[in-house]
């Protein structure tokens, strides 16, 4: 007998719920202690981390157990299903610097890769209360920054990149990862303000048209990146790679190349790798 399988509707709004349940697990943390600990590759780890992700690999399980999950956390323990055309990203505690340092730019990330690409994402700030989310095949993307405590009463609110300003462009950059490679970017580019965040709001803020750019000319993981470019490629913006093509999913490693996200702004490209 087989298992009817979820329509996307029904996965957007079951990541949106994970996302807030991890957040809400990930905030008490935060409000509290909790230990730091080292990966092998000597990047931060907490309770946090854990806790949040073992909510979200149980939620996604429940809605869609046919996907495969890609979670950063067990990835680190070794635990990396085969994937096929379709799975889940997972990073349950994005800017983990910005949670141990005590700032509230962290957020937890769910995404829904397919044939490579990004199209369901949900990027929760929990500190901010604030939850972005697109759909990129209905191009739907929303901010919700009250009542998250409940999924079906927050406040949805659409959100579009803007067009370009006439005075210039702002450009947002990461706070514990910035580049001479990024500073020479921006330096082609008519940057009449630069606003430093950690996370994958940097994704957010350009979806929600209050930024125009974000390069990131450093290394990040799949997971970084997945939940915030459906958040912006469903408000209209896009995310380049080097040599001027979009940026794919299912690495072999799941490391990312350097990247390119903007609203309406032709961004210079990058050369190719």
């Amino acid at each position: 007998m087989s298992v009817q399988k979820p329509k996307d509707s029904e996965i957007f709004e079951a990541i949106v719920a994970a996302a807030i349940e991890a957040g809400k697990v990930v905030h008490d943390i935060y409000r509290g202690g909790f230990d730091v600990q080292r990966k092998a590759d000597a990047s931060p780890v907490t309770d946090a981390d854990n806790a949040a992700e073992a909510v979200i690999l149980k939620r996604l399980r429940e809605v869609a157990p046919h996907i495969p999950i890609i979670a950063e956390e067990e990835v680190a323990a070794g635990r990396v299903p085969a994937i096929g055309n379709e799975f889940f990203l997972v990073d349950p505690l994005d800017g983990t610097k910005e949670f141990i340092q005590k700032r509230g730019d962290f957020t937890v990330n769910i995404a829904l890769i397919r044939e490579r690409s990004p199209v369901l994402g949900v990027v929760y700030a929990p500190a901010k209360s604030s939850l972005f989310a697109g759909d990129v095949t209905t191009q739907v993307a929303f901010r919700s920054d009250e009542n998250t405590d409940s999924s079906e009463t927050a406040a949805r609110r659409p959100i579009r990149v803007r067009p370009v300003p006439a005075d210039g462009v702002v450009a947002v950059s990461s706070r514990s990862h910035s580049t001479p490679e990024t500073d020479a970017y921006l330096a082609q580019c008519n940057v009449v303000d630069r606003v430093s965040v950690g996370s994958s709001l940097k994704f957010c803020l350009v979806a929600a048209g209050e930024a125009d750019l974000y390069p990131r000319l450093g290394p990040t993981m799949e997971w970084d990146t997945a939940a915030g470019h459906a958040v912006l490629v469903a408000a209209g913006g896009s995310v380049w790679a080097p040599g001027g093509v979009p940026l794919l999913y299912a690495k072999p490693t799941f490391r990312n190349s350097y990247f390119i996200a903007s609203g309406t702004l032709k961004a210079p490209p990058l050369a190719p790798a």
